[in-house]
């Protein structure tokens, strides 16, 4: 999957929402849904950590920021990175709601929260693998 940057009135959804400290905010917001979710924490290590730092770093990257991300990890072929785990329809729907609910919650305007669901949406549906 290539990097994009979504723009619009100028500057990146990064800039616009006050760079990493957003989604560092945003992806604790989804891991507190994810650490009770009984279809989706099976999925995902003891430990939390890592997995919200490299989605954050991500997630920043991919809407302007920093390429840290790749830096890091290196380019972010999500399917292949999901590949492993069994993510079908409950899954999908488990993940998309708890980051729905944390990007509704989140102080974006009302145009960045829309830009945000659809991509996490599509997102979401690319990487179902069963």
């Amino acid at each position: 999957m290539l990097i994009q940057v979504e723009t619009t009135r100028g500057s990146t959804l990064y800039e616009r929402v006050g760079g990493q400290t957003f989604f560092d905010a945003l992806v604790e917001d989804f891991y507190a849904g994810v650490q009770t979710d009984p279809i989706l924490r099976p999925l995902y290590p003891d430990d939390l950590d890592a997995p919200k730092h490299h989605l954050a770093l991500f997630l920043a990257q991919y809407w302007g920021g920093p390429h840290t991300y790749n830096e890091v990890r290196g380019q972010p072929r999500l399917r292949m990175r999901h590949l492993p785990f069994h993510i079908a329809q409950p899954q999908r729907d488990a993940w998309l709601s708890h980051m729905l609910a944390a990007v509704g919650t989140s102080p974006a305007s009302d145009e960045d929260q829309a830009a945000m669901a659809a991509y996490f949406g599509s997102a979401a549906t690319s990487l179902m693998n069963h």
